[in-house]
């Protein structure tokens, strides 16, 4: 069992971390060269469409199997492993506090601002630099985890 938990962890943590790259890397980027009118419905768009049935799942699982790889108890488990899985859940948690502290906001902030009628420049100003600075901090997060929860595996 704690061995399919720790599976199931470094599974959903390295699924979080490869959407969190590729947004940083290539969606980022790509939606930097619209305009803002454009921008702004992209990026509506984007956060209706992903807060759904899988992702829901996967960014629940990030925090909630190491959780449980963690505290299930493990014959042979070194203090090693016990702490890298810690690690891991710590910056798994990390994470998951600034997205919904920070990203989660802009994003909700975003939508409404769509009734509002507000102009697309000063939408996209009050949201892309901030967005983008908190995805910086969460991205390398999700990714440390993702590689702390598999050393664990391997030591």
């Amino acid at each position: 069992m704690a061995s399919l938990l720790l599976a199931l962890a470094i599974g959903s943590t390295g699924l979080y971390a490869g959407f969190m790259l590729i947004f940083q890397t290539g969606i980022m980027p790509a939606l930097a060269r619209l305009t803002d009118a454009e921008f702004v419905t992209a990026m509506r768009r984007i956060n209706e469409a992903v807060p759904r049935g899988v992702f829901l799942i996967v960014f629940l699982g990030v925090v909630a199997f190491p959780v449980a790889a963690f505290f299930v108890p493990v014959d042979g488990r070194t203090d090693t492993q016990k702490w890298l899985v810690l690690a891991g859940l710590v910056c798994a948690a990390l994470n998951h506090a600034v997205t919904i502290g920070g990203n989660i906001p802009l994003n909700n902030a975003l939508a409404a601002s769509e009734a509002t009628g507000d102009e697309p420049s000063a939408v996209r100003a009050a949201f892309e630099k901030r967005w983008n600075g908190f995805h910086r901090v969460r991205t390398p997060l999700i990714v440390l985890a993702f590689g702390l929860l598999t050393a664990a595996a391997v030591v």
